[in-house]
């Protein structure tokens, strides 16, 4: 059995078996379906074949892309030199992907896409999400209410659709909320595997990491429980359903 290959980028233990759990629950996906690399702590084995798994799907993270190199940790370098050495072969066979947040990044900077922090910044919170007339036609959409809510948090964003992408979900403080490259290959700045009280964990976790002041923490956590955020979980079971 292909499994869906798992790679976090969180350094943080709480937050990266946080996610990884989220995973595993929103997607329907069992621990035996899945291998799991956290990219802090270990390597990509090497010559890794893609066609072993059934999909790719990376998580969310701190870091940004867009960071001055010179600011940013070796582990931070470790991580993204791991994950970019994977993207050739993803893209060029299209295989299977979901980049989640930090995914969106990776993927559009590799398709030398312009990601940084000029504009379309986001507070941490739900956002109202809305299909373009090629997200209605996505396999993962299709059935899909045209707008819902969903959480996000990000310093960094893509600031133009990069060359042969098609946009399917925009917002209006962010209009590239969800991108496909190819037939395969998916990436969304909201975090689909996310609900209030996996938010409510992260915003614990990142209160001094410069996403808001550390004193709304707990009024961003009351705000969150107080949104229907529910859609977005369906997006990434009919990721799993399509590629199982």
């Amino acid at each position: 059995m292909k499994t869906f290959l798992v790679l976090q980028l969180r350094p943080e233990t709480k937050a990266s078996d946080d996610e990884f759990e989220a995973f595993l629950d929103k997607g329907g996906l069992s621990r035996s379906e899945t291998t799991r690399i956290r990219l802090d702590r270990e390597s990509l084995l090497s010559g890794i074949d893609m066609s072993d798994y059934a999909a790719v799907i990376v998580g969310g993270g701190p870091g940004c892309v867009s960071d001055d190199e010179d600011s940013k940790s070796d582990m931070d370098k470790r991580v993204e030199d791991a994950i970019f050495s994977l993207m050739p072969i993803i893209v060029d066979h299209d295989v299977p992907f979901l980049g989640c947040c930090y995914g969106l990044g990776i993927l559009a900077h590799h398709l030398k896409g312009r990601v940084n922090k000029e504009r379309y910044f986001e507070e941490v919170g739900a956002v109202e999400c809305k299909m373009t007339g090629d997200g209605q036609n996505d396999q993962l959409l299709k059935g899909l209410p045209d707008r819902f809510m969903a959480f996000v948090g990000h310093k960094e964003a893509v600031q133009e659709l990069p060359e042969g992408c098609i946009h399917l979900l925009q917002s209006e403080p962010c209009p590239f909320q969800m991108i496909r490259y190819k037939n395969n290959i998916y990436a969304t700045q909201f975090h689909p595997e996310a609900d209030s009280k996996v938010f409510e964990t992260r915003i614990r976790l990142y209160k001094n990491f410069g996403y808001f002041p550390p004193s709304k923490a707990d009024t961003l956590i009351d705000q969150c429980h107080r949104e229907k955020v529910d859609v977005p979980a369906q997006i990434l079971r009919n990721f799993v359903d399509t590629y199982r």
